[in-house]
């Protein structure tokens, strides 16, 4: 019964991530994929693949491959946002991960962003984030707890 064997590699599988034993977990979703080639698990995998192999134009195009037969399932875009983050990516990821939250309430995308956490202001509103005077203004002030 293939059907009740790709559940459980899949339960396995995610069950591995959530205990960080991700090289488990990429057995488990490259056996599930195998059986049966979900997006779901296709999604999983790709985050695997990033995750141990360092593959990220390849798990991202997996991620969005499967967006685009789901779109509507959160946890296509909370895979990319985790592939994003490894990447480097931090700000595809959070955007990422904010259009996965539109789409479905999902504890694990809201606990992300959670750890993201969010960015203060620029000191100097009219210039850009990342002008010398708005960052070296930041660091004194947060060096001093004005900010």
């Amino acid at each position: 019964m293939p059907g009740t064997e790709a559940e459980n590699l899949f339960k396995k599988g995610v069950e591995a991530i959530n205990n960080g034993d991700m090289v488990s977990a990429l057995a488990f979703f490259e056996r599930v994929t195998s059986i049966d080639s979900t997006p779901v698990n296709r999604s999983y995998l790709a985050f695997c693949i990033a995750r141990e192999r360092g593959q990220f134009k390849k798990a991202i195009s997996m991620c969005e491959e499967a967006m685009k037969e789901e779109p509507e399932n959160s946890l296509h875009y909370l895979n990319l946002g985790r592939v994003y983050l490894l990447s480097g990516q931090r700000t595809d990821a959070m955007q990422i991960l904010r259009e996965g939250l539109h789409h479905e309430e999902n504890k694990d995308i809201v606990d992300e962003l959670i750890k993201l956490g969010m960015r203060k202001s620029p000191v100097i509103p009219f210039f850009k984030r990342e002008n010398l005077l708005n960052k070296y203004i930041g660091i004194v002030f947060a060096r001093l707890g004005l900010r």
